[in-house]
């Protein structure tokens, strides 16, 4: 038997629930169009960011603790927030640190205004960070920090730390690795580009191409030069380092395949990145025992 409703004599002044989801859903999806996306995500029933990259299949795939509760995480580099999220999806407490202001990156001297512009309005200032966290009411603490300047007096000590697709970007990623072991108690995972082409010439061997033209790509290495950056910042391997394509999303434009794009090597790597995934090496460190801190601080004061 159905209960007879109840007449609170408010009916005619509650707004209809529905056409209020309605009317939010679609504010979000305006907001969410303003916006250039690096990542992926889903922050309404289907309101779906066109990220660069579509990442949600990966967390189930690389070495992250199933359950982070109790413990402190860090995301290095967050851009929209999508490791942040999912790390504070599975219960830790998140950190999330960017440079919002791209002229505050590693440029290279012969960079362009112009490109510094391009980069300038697809970041926003993190607006795509703040939307997401809004819509997904994350607890996340994000600040504007470099990597550089990471330290246990500047932002404590951390259980789990995340790096991903940075340190090719940077000039110096020895000096950022060293920085972000000052503040690792745990574990590292460390997702970066690393050169298909490179690891088969050279499969033991470290080998960097150097590029340092006009943007903030500086460095593209091999597998072997991956992992010799983290031992030279002092981080022992925990486990295989495993290699994860990064899948495109809907942002990133495919590429038609033709004789002229497998010509040229930058092209090859458009295509390649657009229509299997962006190369990319998955590495869990923890920073080792024997590392010396005192000769660190002696040459970078």
């Amino acid at each position: 038997m159905t209960a007879p409703a109840i007449d609170d004599g408010l009916a005619g002044n509650r707004p209809d629930s529905t056409e209020s989801v309605v009317a939010d859903a679609s504010k979000l999806a305006r907001d969410v169009a303003e916006v250039e996306w690096y990542h992926t995500l889903e922050l309404a029933p289907s309101i779906i960011t066109p990220g660069w990259f579509d990442l949600r299949g990966l967390p189930r795939r690389l070495p992250i603790p199933a359950s982070l509760r109790g413990q402190r995480a860090l995301d290095i580099g967050t851009f929209d927030g999508f490791w942040a999220f999912e790390m504070e999806r599975r219960g830790a407490e998140v950190v999330a640190i960017d440079i919002l202001d791209p002229k505050a990156w590693d440029w290279p001297a012969n960079s362009t205004d112009e490109l510094i512009e391009i980069l300038e309005r697809r970041k926003r200032g993190g607006a795509g960070f703040l939307l997401a966290a809004t819509s997904l009411g994350s607890s996340v603490r994000r600040d504007e920090h470099s990597i550089y300047d990471l330290s246990p007096e500047t932002m404590g000590m951390f259980d789990f730390i995340f790096l991903g697709s940075l340190l090719m970007h940077l000039r110096d990623p020895v000096a950022a690795l060293e920085s972000v072991r000052s503040v690792c108690r745990g574990q590292l995972l460390v997702v970066d580009n690393v050169d298909p082409g490179l690891t088969v010439m050279h499969p033991n061997r470290p080998v960097a191409d150097l590029d340092g033209r006009q943007r903030p790509w500086w460095w593209k290495v091999n597998r072997a030069g991956l992992v010799r950056m983290l031992e030279a910042a002092g981080f022992d391997m925990v486990g295989t380092p495993q290699w994860v394509f990064m899948p495109r999303g809907y942002g990133q434009p495919r590429p038609q395949l033709t004789l002229g794009l497998l010509r040229n090597r930058a092209r090859r790597e458009e295509a390649i990145r657009g229509w299997i995934g962006d190369p990319h090496l998955a590495v869990l460190v923890q920073p080792s025992p024997s590392a010396r801190d005192d000769l660190r601080k002696i040459h970078r004061p």
